[in-house]
């Protein structure tokens, strides 16, 4: 009887766990980046409009983790080197946008060849 008990408290447990694969954080504003190009990008900066938060570098096809944020727009200050050269995608304000709601949020980032980032937001 107390093996069958451990049994159902073992398998209760591992069925309840969540599985985060995306790396998905707790309530708020969680924005990854996605690398959409085919250079690597390195010394990655965003700002959406709370301060300067560094990602790691990311090869082409490459996701970062989530990083939790307490607002954020459909788009964001980046900036990031990619084949030796520095690329800046620069809002000017975000006057008439709508912040984010809490759930998960991905820039997919490019960069036109020029030193100009694209950013495109995909809701998760």
């Amino acid at each position: 009887m107390k093996k069958l008990l451990l049994l159902v408290l073992i398998t209760t447990i591992i069925t309840s766990c969540r599985n985060d694969d995306d790396n998905s954080t707790s309530n708020g504003v969680n924005i990854r980046l996605e690398n959409v190009s085919l250079s690597t990008y390195s010394d990655i900066i965003v700002n959406t409009s709370t301060g300067d938060v560094s990602f790691e570098n990311l090869v082409p096809g490459q996701r970062s983790a989530y990083t939790s944020f307490d607002l954020a727009y459909r788009y964001a200050y980046i900036s990031l080197q990619a084949n030796g050269e520095a690329y800046v995608f620069q809002p000017i304000d975000y006057v008439g946008e709508t912040p984010l709601t809490a759930g998960n949020y991905t820039y997919r980032v490019g960069i036109d060849g020029v030193t100009e980032v694209t950013i495109e937001l995909v809701e998760e």
